[in-house]
């Protein structure tokens, strides 16, 4: 259910926004200190900041403005502020970084029109690389609270900002949705309220991800007639050429009988009959995003250790081999023999130190949250989006909800122009009350429809500003799926 915001709340966030609000007293608060959690082998890596990667030029062509960088917590940021700001600060979420010991900050791919509009951004590198979204949240939400600080001891004193945002992509667009998510904003130990949020190309599923992966490996291994009888599938690395072999003739754009109908379980499990599937699954350039979704496969479900036990669940999940809800004989015969994994309730549970391990993205939101996801993404499918609507739907919050669908074959593969309306869209509702249009995610014939995703897919390209991906395929897709006006 949606948690009312009382009035004394309401007019002390509106009084400090970013600080908190104190007694009758400047003392604050006393809290017992938290209980200790078990260790996790997370905890145990180092990640090392080289603050000589942090300084970064102006943007040829944008608005005279102050940059700042430094690290802060074994965090690296980059900060910048236009000399015309507008009060407001948006928090840019970078996506997974690997699992190296080396940090490195992202800056947002709007930068020139945030700088244009007169906003300040922010960005952590985040303290810890691999899928560490609670220290991505954690680090983000400190560098907000320290904006003010940090321009004051570079020689500008700035007010608290006006308006806090937060905006990111992949891992970062979870980061973004937790962070406006009400469980998380009472349990992170450095505690901000933003304003609004555009969460990109999101992990919205929180761990449904990690079953999204599961059911994948053990379809595959059932089609292959190499079934899963144990998790994790300790013979994997063994086993793993002679099952792609009996699946695709040509790896992953030729499937074979088997693999035609694991082409279609996995059209059901990332989202359903839609525009951009065939190609995202299998076209130009799919090889990349299916060899990350397969890298995953034969891991044990603790996600590479930001958890201490298996967090994968497939038990309710329903494979489909069409686009009839309705359970065939064969399918009926495929769900009843195939392997289940069963994940622990305790892998994830809520901790008594801050966050989850994995924070949820539940849906209890009461500010602006506008998503966007492309249709041919195989890694973090489009079937987040449906979940996350079905969560607000659940929670009675899908008013602060707008999703968008965008008609892009790979990972986070939006053009600046998509971006910046979002962001626009997003902002407008905030101030001016104005909820921007969306797209239906729910319901399969309008998903189905050969001309879903037009209404927001924006393929002008703005030099230089876009990503290589981006850059690359956006014109052939447009060319090869065109949308026609009206």
């Amino acid at each position: 259910m949606k948690r009312a915001v009382g009035k004394a709340a309401m007019l002390c966030l509106a009084a400090t926004l970013l600080y908190g609000c104190g007694g009758d007293d400047d003392e604050p608060a006393q809290t017992p200190p938290p209980q200790a959690e078990e260790k996790r082998p997370q905890d145990d890596r180092t990640f090392t900041m080289d603050a000589a990667t942090l300084p970064f030029a102006a943007l040829a062509g944008a608005p005279e403005a102050d940059r700042w960088w430094g690290v802060q917590d074994g965090a690296g940021y980059r900060i910048e502020v236009p000399k015309n700001w507008n009060g407001r600060l948006v928090m840019y979420a970078h996506g997974y970084a690997g699992t190296g010991a080396a940090l490195s900050v992202t800056m947002p791919s709007i930068r020139r029109h945030l700088l244009a509009n007169g906003y300040a951004w922010a960005a952590s590198s985040y303290a810890k690389n691999y899928y560490d979204v609670r220290a991505g949240l954690e680090d983000t939400n400190a560098l907000a609270l320290a904006f003010t600080r940090i321009a004051a001891q570079n020689g500008r004193t700035l007010a608290a900002p006006s308006r806090l945002y937060i905006v990111g992509h992949s891992m970062g667009g979870h980061i973004s949705a937790a962070a406006v998510d009400e469980e998380n904003i009472q349990a992170a130990n450095h505690k901000v309220r933003y304003h609004g949020a555009v969460p990109m190309c999101g992990v919205l599923g929180d761990t449904e991800l990690f079953n999204y992966f599961g059911a994948y490996q053990t379809a595959a291994q059932q089609q292959a007639g190499y079934p899963v009888t144990a998790w994790p599938a300790a013979n994997w690395a063994q086993i793993a050429p002679a099952v792609r072999a009996a699946l695709f003739t040509t790896y992953p754009g030729q499937t074979t009988a088997q693999g035609d109908t694991l082409k279609a379980i996995v059209r059901n499990l990332t989202g359903g009959q839609r525009p951009l599937f065939d190609w995202g699954f299998g076209g130009p350039g799919a090889q990349g995003l299916q060899d990350a979704v397969w890298s995953t496969f034969g891991q044990d479900g603790s996600v590479n250790g930001i958890l201490t036990q298996n967090v994968v669940n497939t038990t309710g999940i329903t494979f489909q081999f069409d686009n009839d809800p309705a359970q065939s004989v064969a399918e009926q015969s495929f769900n009843a023999g195939i392997f289940r994994v069963t994940g622990s309730a305790e892998a994830n549970r809520a901790r008594s130190d801050g966050l989850r391990w994995i924070p949820r993205t539940n849906a209890r939101i009461s500010v602006p949250v506008v998503t966007l996801h492309t249709l041919g993404d195989m890694y973090v499918p489009f079937s987040m989006e449906q979940i996350y609507k079905r969560r607000a739907d659940a929670n009675g919050t899908a008013q602060w909800l707008v999703q968008r669908a965008i008609r892009g074959v790979s990972h986070c593969d939006f053009t600046v122009a998509e971006q910046a309306r979002a962001f626009d869209d997003m902002v407008n509702w905030e101030q001016n009350g104005v909820k921007p249009a969306g797209d239906e995610v729910l319901d399969a014939a309008t998903v189905a429809s050969p001309a879903y995703g037009c209404k927001f897919t924006d393929n002008t390209l703005v030099s230089g500003d876009e990503s290589p991906t981006t850059a690359a395929l956006r014109p052939s897709v447009a060319q090869a799926f065109p949308c026609t006006p009206g």
